[in-house]
């Protein structure tokens, strides 16, 4: 990052700019100023529309009291889009109480036309998912999301027929669940595994790096089941706060299925088992 970049930036009395990790994104870095640190995300060759899901999403957040950092700037630099966030100072460990009370209070916040979806599409580095506003919670889950990952694996040779048989069988069996269900449209983080929250200093819990939309609650849920980082005091803080109704169990399958088949494009047959296992457990 040359000087000439750097000073294109909306951050005044930069000091220092340190790279950190910032997932498999995108290139992070803490930019120390004489006012206090920010956080910058860097998409090389990506015009400035690339961060737009992330900042509506971040700016939902704010405006629903959700703990998560705040932007401060973005824009594109040369070919360069780029993001300039509050610093989120992390801490050493937080209640899981209290991160269940925030996801709750994320999803009390509905959509006020009662629409599914989100008005800008999701863009993954594997993905694109155009999103939208729908009637119904099946249009986007099943029909928009379920089957475009479908399609996908097909494409990409990573099922057998009997595979796509199976997958059919699921796939009824969900959109019959979800007919029965009285899916609400919360506000949804999206992408919400362990990855994606954080302590704070003084202990609080916080979310970012949101792929928002408004959908049934229980899709986030799904996403916490995957790969760990949730203890039983999340999910009973949760629930206290946001009772879940009968069948959530069953209906949060189908989400932690959603990941693990993104997880299946994105990095091919090592998730194979994963999947199949999560297809059949729905059917039994």
């Amino acid at each position: 990052m040359n000087k000439d970049w750097q000073s294109q930036l909306p951050i005044n009395n930069i000091k220092e700019i340190i790279p950190v990790s910032g997932g498999d994104v995108n290139e992070a870095y803490k930019v120390e100023t004489k006012d206090g640190p920010y956080f910058l995300l860097v998409q090389h060759n990506r015009s400035e529309t690339f961060y737009a899901a992330e900042i509506a999403g971040l700016e939902a957040f704010e405006a629903a009291g959700i703990t998560a950092p705040v932007v401060k700037g973005y824009g594109q630099i040369h070919d360069d889009a780029y993001l300039v966030l509050s610093y989120l100072e992390e801490g050493r460990s937080g209640s899981q109480r209290e991160l269940g009370k925030l996801v709750a209070k994320l999803h009390s916040h509905h959509e006020p036309h009662g629409k599914f979806g989100f008005h800008l599409p999701y863009h993954g580095s594997d993905i694109t998912f155009e999103n939208g506003w729908k009637d119904s919670w099946i249009n986007i889950f099943v029909e928009q999301r379920l089957d475009q990952l479908k399609d996908e694996i097909i494409q990409r040779k990573l099922w057998s027929n009997d595979e796509i048989l199976l997958f059919e069988k699921v796939r009824e069996k969900i959109v019959k669940a979800l007919e029965n269900h009285n899916s609400k449209p919360s506000l949804l983080h999206g992408d919400l595994w362990a990855g994606n929250f954080m302590f704070l200093s003084n202990g609080e819990p916080a979310l970012f790096d949101p792929s928002p939309l408004y959908g049934d609650r229980e899709f986030d849920l799904g996403a916490t089941r995957v790969f760990g980082g949730f203890t039983n005091e999340f999910y009973d803080a949760y629930n206290e706060a946001l009772p879940l109704s009968k069948g959530a169990d069953q209906r949060i399958k189908f989400y932690e299925l959603y990941l693990l088949m993104v997880h299946l494009v994105k990095f091919g047959s090592m998730y194979a088992g994963s999947v199949n296992r999560t297809m059949n457990e729905i059917l039994d």
